[in-house]
């Protein structure tokens, strides 16, 4: 069963950094795309950032500039890097893992807030 754990987010003021952090069992990591999603309180969930298998990266144009998305093979684990944190980032924060054969998976959220 394919687990995915988010821990990191927090209470920051505007300008601050966070780091997030994903990791994951019970796929075979390395050949899976990651993503972060966040979603606002009466919000559609929207894409941050996507990372493919081979390190292709991808950012919804907000971020761009200021987020950064990497990847561990060995650790089984995605990182969001947030920096120039801004009020309107404030959000839960998912995890995304779509799997070589066409699954989604989802962690269970994390909550970021930007107090300006």
């Amino acid at each position: 069963q394919v687990q995915l754990v988010e821990s990191g987010g927090g209470l920051v003021q505007a300008g601050g950094s966070l780091r997030l952090s994903c990791a994951t069992s019970g796929s075979i990591f390395r050949l899976d795309a990651m993503g972060w999603y966040r979603q606002a309180p009466g919000k559609q969930r929207e894409l941050v950032a996507s990372i493919t298998k081979v390190g292709s990266t991808n950012y919804a144009d907000s971020v761009k500039g200021r987020f950064t998305i990497s990847r561990d093979n060995a650790q089984n684990t995605v990182y969001l890097q947030m920096n120039t944190l801004k009020p309107e980032d404030t959000a839960v924060y998912y995890c995304n893992q779509h799997s070589s054969s066409g699954y989604d998976y989802w962690g269970q959220g994390t909550q970021v807030t930007v107090s300006s």
